[in-house]
């Protein structure tokens, strides 16, 4: 938001933002509440998700400089659509409602790098929804460790730079826990990752690349 605003605006805005730091674990939007406002992830790392029937679906994983919360503007009343929860310490930048829409009116580059956050979107939701229908469970794992490296990048060691419990991960491709420990425990015995704990490693970039890619519409 500070980007794309007019240097005017920005220095308004350091009056109106809250900063707020949160626990690992802490839900700080819950799915069904009214719209206050909405997060900028600061530091540390968020899962944003909904209850899919009787079980938790990650839609998208969020960080440094990411916008949580947009989900809940609509013509239809603002009303949150997902939760939110940290899956580390984590600082948010909150911003109430009434100016994050003045800010909008004000700022037209700031309305129009929203729009295309909101096409890409809305394009990353419709491709997990075919990946959903059309790929194997072994199929949108490939797909979804590339996704997670590319996001967050790797640590030190080459492991991908965030750690998820195996629940986490299962929810974020949509499948039960004992479906992604065996293809996990596949694309080991493959060479294709490694696992410790709840850190994996991508040591065959190329032949996960192509699992992924094998049935991506």
């Amino acid at each position: 938001m500070c980007q794309h605003a007019l240097p005017e605006w920005v220095s308004f805005l350091g009056t109106k933002k809250k900063n707020i730091r949160l626990n690992k674990g802490k839900r700080f939007i819950q799915e069904g509440d009214p719209v206050t406002g909405i997060y900028f992830v600061c530091s540390g790392k968020v899962k944003v998700h909904k209850q899919w029937v009787d079980k938790e679906l990650i839609i998208r994983f969020a960080h440094n400089g990411a916008i949580v919360g947009h989900r809940g503007f609509t013509t239809k009343g603002n009303v949150f659509p997902i939760s939110a929860t940290t899956l580390e310490p984590t600082l948010v930048c909150f911003i109430e409602l009434d100016f994050f829409l003045s800010s909008l009116k004000v700022n037209t580059e700031l309305t129009h790098q929203l729009m295309l956050f909101y096409a890409d979107e809305l394009k990353e939701s419709e491709q997990k929804m075919y990946n959903l229908v059309h790929m194997t469970v072994k199929h949108r794992l490939a797909s979804a460790l590339n996704q997670l490296q590319d996001q967050f990048g790797t640590t030190g060691s080459g492991f991908i730079n965030i750690q998820l419990s195996r629940q986490d991960l299962a929810a974020y491709i949509g499948t039960t826990y004992e479906s992604l420990f065996r293809m996990l425990n596949e694309l080991g015995s493959e060479k294709m990752i490694t696992v410790e704990g709840r850190q994996i490693r991508i040591e065959n970039p190329l032949a996960l690349s192509r699992l992924a890619k094998a049935h991506m519409g």
